[in-house]
């Protein structure tokens, strides 16, 4: 199970990698996209019996159907509230489901409870689910990251699991557990940690707080478009949407 582990952790960075480029002009790279999808879709006709692997491609594919909805014109990126959902690939979504389906019913048949990989699709689907992001249904996201961070706790689940807490219960009560985050000191040269506490001081109508977060979150990101967006956050505090990690992963979070 260690080396099936590794294997999936490999197959989703390899994902994640595409999903948002780490460095470079492009935001993402959708050769690398659809290279995970393919390496996952072979894991699970290899090992059909392990809900892991339909976890890991249910996640994939959720992920992946929102991709041609992430950029816009001149590579800029578009986050998840602002993206034409119309744009979304819903074959991709109903396989997504279909895969989500096919893990929990493997995690029935052997009486084990839901994998990192398969809680994190869960937490996809319900964005999938939301025809906007009004419907977008918080309160379980928030629930799902609370059982992720318990079962597999991490700094960088604690930060997605306060962004969805600050969407229910509002930026201070998001902005609390982020400090925490930051006080532990594990996140300090992660972008997305000074970029989520950016957000939530501007909610909160502390700009100059707010500003020299997302300076020092956009000197963080080698990415290009990344820190034109968060350079255009603290040029202008309050002017764009919330600038939010995406579902998380053991090592890092991608905006959505």
């Amino acid at each position: 199970m260690a080396r099936l582990g590794s294997v999936l952790e490999v197959i989703y960075l390899i994902f994640s990698e595409g999903y948002t480029a780490a460095a470079g002009d492009d935001w993402m790279r959708l050769e690398l996209v659809q290279d995970g999808l393919r390496l996952a879709r072979v894991l699970t006709e290899l090992m059909p019996e392990e809900p892991e692997v339909h976890g890991l491609a249910a996640l994939l594919k959720l992920q992946a159907s929102r991709a041609h909805a992430r950029s816009g014109p001149e590579k800029a990126l578009v986050l998840l509230a602002d993206q034409d959902r119309q744009r979304w690939d819903h074959l991709l979504i109903r396989r997504g489901f279909a895969a989500l389906g096919r893990a929990r019913a493997v995690e029935r048949r052997r009486s084990v409870p839901s994998g990192r990989y398969t809680l994190q699709a869960a937490i996809a689907a319900v964005h999938a689910m939301a025809a906007s992001p009004h419907e977008t249904d918080w309160p379980r996201i928030a629930g799902l990251y609370a059982l992720l961070a318990e079962r597999f706790p991490s700094p960088v689940v604690e930060l997605n699991r306060a962004v969805a807490v600050a969407m229910v219960h509002g930026p201070a009560a998001g902005l609390s557990l982020v400090d925490a985050v930051a006080a532990n000191g594990a996140l300090e040269d992660y972008h997305l940690l000074h970029a989520v506490r950016g957000d939530l001081l501007d909610r909160l109508g502390r700009q100059d707080e707010s500003r020299q977060e997302f300076i020092r979150a956009g000197a963080l990101t080698a990415n290009v478009a990344e820190r034109a967006y968060l350079r255009e956050r603290a040029a202008a505090p309050g002017a764009t949407g919330p600038s939010t990690p995406g579902p998380a992963t053991p090592l890092r979070a991608s905006n959505e």
